[in-house]
């Protein structure tokens, strides 16, 4: 198929690149039906059976699952949160060690021109089974997890045929349903928490599971035809630098897709624009017995700062495309104080504003105690990828299509972040984003489905076989 019967398949449901509000009809699809459940031993699913909701598991497999949970819950074992508070690539050195051991698990599962280099960024390829042109597309996941919540000694906790109450993660921790309404959809789902205690790390680990556990059934599926395929997996994402390293010549692709997405269908191709902003104010320490004209308290006037943020710009305070202000933390004594903030707004020109915002907050400091006295060093991190997206829709065609012939209805919104994509699209290679499945991220209530990973799985390998078709 080539790129205009693609477009013509998506015209068919009115899809249009020109408009949201027109992918009505794809969203009333029919909900994707739930896989039979399945037992302490492995099973295996035809694609078939993956949409019915009657069918039985046979020993023909689209993937195994318990291979695919297993994988994940192990990738969990692993802290790889990652800071901002460090020069170093990784920023954190434990991400190396997982970095380690993923490389040898494409080894062992026959990619072809597995490396890490020495910032753990890994690149792989299953070679494609085809004699035909065909272009080389993707897939693309971070290991890090947030510096936001513990990622260390991670206890991930199946929840099998969730009942769509409140779930008790440990004695006095409670998911409530009131509180995180997206539990109802999973109802009746396989679920994986944790114990309340750390994030669970399905942003984005459930991600690099999903791409390969995609990579092995094309591997065992020869059937199904499919051109090189590239696999990438890179630290701190979470920090905004995932991309910076990425070498995107040695990646070699046609275009790509992120697999860090959230719940069941969620196609993402606007993303914020974002820079990160430190704050630093010098203060005058001096006894307080004898501080009257003298002091100049440091922590005093980081509130003073804060206090000029609104209120309605944060946030718990804002969603869809409105922009906001995000104190992540403030370090304080009298003698001196740094806050960071992140800066994040969809729209280019208000995202430009918002930083100078935060530089004349300082310049007010700096007139009211004194040059100096308060500094602000903002630096962008990435840029709405939606741009770079806009002249090559035939990449969300496919992903489209894919989601279609896989029962999965699409969620098309723009993303309150960013993605790795987003600063891979502004280097030249096109990178929307696609689900993985994890909801609540970056905090103890996070959890994934594993009917969802299952679907995310599917949704790979059938955008693999339709780019098959691009020149047909």
């Amino acid at each position: 198929m080539n790129p205009s019967g693609v477009t013509n398949f998506i015209k068919k449901l009115q899809f249009h690149k020109g408009g949201r509000e027109k992918l009505e009809k794809l969203k009333k699809l029919q909900p994707y039906p739930l896989l039979p459940k399945y037992q302490q031993k492995t099973i295996a699913l035809t694609p078939k059976q993956l949409n019915s909701r009657t069918s039985e598991p046979s020993e023909s497999s689209i993937f195994k699952i318990m291979d695919l949970v297993e994988r994940f819950i192990n990738y969990t074992k692993f802290d790889t949160q990652s800071s901002e508070d460090s020069d170093s690539v990784p920023s954190t050195s434990k991400q190396l060690e997982f970095a380690k051991y993923l490389k040898k698990e494409l080894e062992d599962e026959g990619l072809s021109d597995v490396e890490m280099d020495d910032m753990g960024y890994i690149y792989a390829t299953l070679k494609g089974n085809t004699k035909k042109e065909t272009p080389t597309i993707g897939f693309i996941s971070h290991m890090d997890t947030s510096p936001d919540a513990s990622g260390k000694d991670v206890k991930a906790r199946i929840i099998r045929n969730y009942d769509g109450n409140d779930i008790e993660l440990s004695p006095g921790i409670i998911s409530s349903v009131s509180k995180f309404p997206e539990l109802k959809a999973h109802k009746g789902e396989d679920i994986i928490v944790t114990d309340g205690t750390t994030l669970l790390g399905a942003d984005d680990k459930a991600g690099i599971a999903e791409i390969v556990q995609a990579m092995c059934y094309l591997r065992d599926h020869n059937e199904i035809k499919h051109g090189d395929i590239r696999v990438g997996f890179n630290p701190d994402e979470e920090i905004g630098m995932g991309a910076h390293h990425f070498d995107v010549d040695k990646f070699a692709c046609d275009w790509a897709y992120t697999v860090d997405g959230g719940d069941l269908g969620d196609l993402e191709y606007e993303n914020f624009n974002a820079a990160g902003a430190k704050i630093k104010i010098k203060g005058v320490s001096v006894h307080t017995g004898y501080a009257k004209g003298k002091m100049v308290n440091a922590s005093r006037l980081a509130v003073e700062f804060q206090n000029m943020i609104p209120e309605d710009e944060t946030p718990e305070a804002t969603e869809g495309y409105q922009g906001f202000y995000h104190l992540i933390g403030i370090e304080s004594r009298c003698e001196e104080a740094k806050l960071s903030y992140i800066i994040r707004d969809h729209d280019r020109s208000k995202f430009e504003d918002r930083k100078k915002f935060i530089a004349d907050c300082a310049k007010k400091l700096n007139e009211k105690y004194g040059e100096g006295t308060c500094t602000a060093e903002i630096n962008d991190q990435y840029y709405n990828m939606k741009e770079k997206i806009d002249p090559n829709m035939h990449v969300i065609d496919i992903v489209l299509r894919a989601m279609q012939e896989s029962g999965v209805p699409p969620r098309v919104e723009p993303i309150r972040g960013g993605t790795d994509g987003a600063q891979l699209s502004f280097k030249g290679l096109p990178c929307p984003n696609i689900f993985a499945g994890g909801v609540n991220f970056h905090g103890p209530h996070e959890f994934v489905s594993i009917q969802v990973m299952e679907k995310v799985v599917q949704t790979i390998v059938k955008i693999a076989e339709i780019t098959a078709e691009y020149n047909d």
